[in-house]
C-alpha cells in the first residue's frame, strides 16, 4: 500500500498540511473544514476545562463558547509577533471564557497544581507516542499532539504505522519488528521517522499560523 500525502509538495511548502488547509478553510467558511477543526480540537477544549475545574455540563457549555468566539474571530488571527500560534491563540480564549463561567458565578477558578497534576503531566507525557519537544508542553499540547497523530494514521500503511508505533511507543528493536513485519531492519527506521516527520511538519505548520 502506497503512503499517502506527506502534507508537504517538494518544496517544503506546507500549504498542504492538515493544520494550514484547516485554518484556510476557517477563513473562507468552509464546513469541511470546520469539521476538522471540531474533530481535533473540541477533545482537547473539553478536557482543558474539566482540568480548569469545571463540571461535564459546564465544560461543555465553555466549549461552545469558544466554538463561536473562534467562528466570529478567526479572522483576526495573524501571527503578528515572534511566538504567536494559533495553538496558543485558541487556548487563550479557551482561558478567558474559563474565568468568564467563573466569574459569572461570583466565584474563583480552583486552584491547579500539586502533586496530582504533577503526577497527571508525567502520565501524559508517558502516554505520547511522540518523544519530540511537543510531549512536554501542557497537557493541551500533549492531547493535540495526540489528535494530530491520529488524523495523520490514516495517510500511512498499516506496516509502517506498525513500525513507527511499535518501536517509538513500544520500544521494540528493529530487527525484532523486521522480522514480524517481513522488512529490513533499516526500511523499518525508515518508516519510523517518516511517520515521526510527517507529525513535526504538521506540529510546526499549527505552530506558524495562517
Amino acid at each position: 500500500m502506497a503512503e499517502r500525502g506527506s502534507g508537504l509538495n517538494g518544496s517544503g511548502d506546507r500549504t498542504g498540511s492538515i493544520s494550514t488547509a484547516m485554518l484556510a478553510g476557517l477563513r473562507r467558511r468552509e464546513p469541511s473544514a470546520w469539521n476538522r477543526f471540531v474533530q481535533l480540537f473540541v477533545p482537547v477544549l473539553y478536557h482543558r476545562c474539566r482540568k480548569k475545574g469545571l463540571q461535564p455540563s459546564d465544560a461543555e457549555d465553555v466549549v461552545q463558547e469558544v466554538l463561536l468566539r473562534v467562528a466570529a474571530k478567526i479572522d483576526t488571527f495573524h501571527r503578528s509577533k515572534e511566538g504567536q500560534t494559533f495553538r496558543g491563540w485558541l487556548w487563550t480564549i479557551t482561558d478567558r471564557k474559563i474565568v468568564d463561567h467563573f466569574r459569572s458565578r461570583g466565584r474563583s477558578p480552583p486552584a491547579v497544581g500539586g502533586t496530582d497534576a504533577g503526577r497527571q503531566m508525567q502520565q501524559l507525557a508517558a502516554d505520547d507516542p511522540t518523544t519530540t519537544e511537543a510531549a512536554f508542553q501542557p497537557d493541551s499540547d500533549c492531547l493535540l499532539a495526540r489528535r494530530l497523530l491520529e488524523l495523520i494514521r490514516a495517510d500511512f500503511s498499516e506496516a509502517t504505522w506498525q513500525a513507527f508505533w511499535r518501536m517509538t511507543v513500544e520500544g521494540e528493536k528493529a530487527s525484532e519488528i523486521a522480522a514480524d513485519l517481513g522488512k529490513s531492519a533499516q526500511a523499518v527506521r525508515q518508516d519510523k521517522y517518516r511517520v515521526l516527520r510527517r507529525f513535526r511538519q504538521e506540529w510546526e505548520a499549527f505552530q506558524a499560523g495562517p
